[in-house]
């Protein structure tokens, strides 16, 4: 069967955190910028599709491809890296520390960034013919969404922290099920299958990701949204990062690895 059991793919994800954090250096940052790249790609490609079509919901359908083209060459987003790599050390693998997993969050953070970054530009040299003329529709948007994510949310204050960081818990519950997903099948199309559900409902709800917004915001600002370099750290980019690291490891990686590893004894027959 192409389907694996709670049991089995819980395992698969303590085995996915152990190889993060030993894998070098080289290696994890490649694939931590080709992942934010890929992302970055499909961001742009769901904007697209929404601005020509007027329908956010074909966006939000078609969002996914990314996520699944990343996943199955094997790259690494830090959403996925909050959920797995901390399941090692709570396993005890041997060599398995906090240190190894902060050191692998802080090069996939890199990694991810210069992903996005270099897509950001790229894009923002296709919406403005290389930047001799004003952004096109898509450009616009982009600019837009920068201004309602930032400002929109200092606008209401501590508020608006609440419900930004909210918004990238909820981000990182539905994008680590994702990650999860794509173990609990042995097929390409059960894992497709398995991430295209989560992926969508966070896109099409409008959740905070961390990496979506490091191709968003950045590439906002070329295009000339109305936000600071400083509005898109304090009132986006740093909350949501905290957001995601909650929701992805409490909602995802502690409780299937509490209750599926970590069992508790079973009752005693009446």
């Amino acid at each position: 069967m192409s389907y694996l059991v709670p049991t089995e793919f819980v395992t698969k994800m303590i085995d996915a955190g152990e190889s993060k954090i030993f894998m070098s250096t080289r290696d994890t940052v490649i694939r931590a910028y080709m992942a934010g790249a890929i992302l970055a790609l499909a961001a742009a490609f769901a904007v697209t599709v929404t601005v020509q079509t007027g329908n956010p919901l074909i966006g939000a359908i078609l969002f996914p491809v990314g996520f699944c083209m990343l996943y199955l060459m094997g790259f690494d987003l830090l959403t996925g890296v909050f959920t797995l790599a901390p399941l090692a050390v709570l396993d005890k693998r041997p060599g398995c520390t906090w240190g190894g997993v902060l050191r692998n969050w802080g090069l996939v953070f890199v990694g991810n960034f210069a992903g996005a970054l270099t897509v950001a530009l790229f894009m923002a040299i296709i919406f403005t013919y290389g930047f001799s003329e004003a952004p096109n529709a898509v450009g616009q948007k982009i600019g837009h969404i920068g201004e309602g994510r930032t400002v929109g949310y200092a606008a209401h204050g501590a508020a608006g922290m609440l419900t930004l960081f909210i918004r990238g818990v909820m981000c990182n519950w539905m994008v680590s099920t994702g990650v999860v997903a794509a173990m609990m099948s042995t097929s390409v199309s059960g894992k497709v299958i398995g991430m295209w559900m989560p992926i969508l409902v966070f896109f099409y709800m409008g959740f905070e990701h961390s990496v979506v917004n490091m191709f968003l915001f950045p590439s906002g600002l070329m295009l000339g949204g109305n936000f600071t370099l400083m509005d898109y750290l304090l009132w986006n980019e740093i909350p949501t990062v905290v957001g995601n690291l909650v929701g992805g490891l409490t909602f995802v990686g502690l409780t299937l690895y509490s209750t599926h590893v970590r069992t508790a004894p079973k009752r005693a027959p009446v």
